[in-house]
């Protein structure tokens, strides 16, 4: 029995590529094509299958009811074949995931136990970027990123890795000075650091603390967790951070205040993606490991 004839690969994955990325223009660019080329490999499915698949208006593609279908119906088994191929490859190119992180989340929580990762998929590379806004950037220029949050938009798909509880840090010099519990006077006259991406952080503390109505002399705000670790054990003020944080620095240098007074965090980390990011290969494998290895 001859084998039965089968689509062009190549206008296989054009096909994948546009309905997991939402965009023929981003299928185009990662595949390297032209938007003319990528449409002819388009058209070519179209005309192996007989059926339209995507309607075109205004330099847009979206998927028909009956390129649903067939996308529904065939992407089990590409990723199947794609991941067969992998297996018995010994010069397939790198998996590569473009990751959204916090700085001091990967230097204190994620950094440490990649090695693990690169173990078990020595194919997969992560490009980091720490830079700003980084929930806005993901299914842009990032595949997924780890972000602090109250909760993330629905829309994404969303793992919460931690709870945390809000730390007052300092350094000891200045924890000697003020005592374990200063009151509203003494807090007055500090510094307090308060990171950018958790502004409601300071104000559950106040409140947890019963001094809700004092004003700090400033607020110095920070977009690094990390520099805010060392302003506090310099003495520059008084950081609002997660006990995690303070915990995994183990820094001798620093202290806390009202160490016996537990206050949650209106914060936690997140990974987070959009749905369809879980179809492609090195955002799953990422996801599947991070949810397992427990950070």
């Amino acid at each position: 029995m001859g084998l039965r004839r089968l689509p062009p690969l190549r206008a296989m994955e054009a096909f994948m590529r546009v309905v997991r990325l939402g965009s023929a223009r981003a299928a185009a660019a990662e595949l390297a094509l032209s938007p003319s080329a990528l449409s002819r490999r388009i058209a070519g499915l179209e005309d192996f299958v007989g059926k339209k698949l995507f309607t075109r208006a205004h330099q847009t593609m979206a998927l028909t009811d009956e390129g649903r279908a067939f996308y529904d119906a065939v992407a089990p088994h590409f990723d199947a074949l794609t991941a067969a191929v992998e297996s018995q490859s010994e010069n397939l190119s790198l998996l590569r995931l473009h990751l959204g992180v916090l700085p001091l989340f990967g230097g204190q929580r994620l950094f440490p136990r990649l090695p693990e990762l690169r173990r078990l998929h020595p194919r997969l590379h992560i490009d980091i970027d720490t830079g700003p806004h980084l929930l806005d950037r993901v299914g842009d220029t990032l595949d997924a990123a780890i972000v602090l949050a109250h909760a993330p938009d629905p829309a994404f798909h969303a793992v919460r890795l931690d709870h945390n509880q809000v730390h007052a840090i300092t350094s000891r010099a200045l924890a000697a000075e003020l005592g374990e519990q200063p009151g509203a006077i003494d807090l007055a006259r500090q510094t307090f650091l308060v990171h950018n991406e958790m502004p409601d952080s300071f104000a559950a503390w106040q409140e947890a603390i019963g001094l809700e109505r004092f004003e700090p002399a400033a607020i110095d705000h920070f977009d690094s967790g990390q520099l805010m670790l060392e302003a506090a054990a310099q003495g520059l003020g008084i950081a609002i951070m997660h006990d995690d944080h303070f915990n995994r620095a183990g820094d001798r240098r620093l202290a806390r205040l009202f160490p016996d007074t537990p206050v949650e965090s209106p914060y936690s980390y997140w990974f987070i993606c959009r749905p369809r990011a879980l179809e492609q290969r090195p955002v799953r494998l990422f996801h599947d490991w991070l949810v397992a290895a427990d950070l």
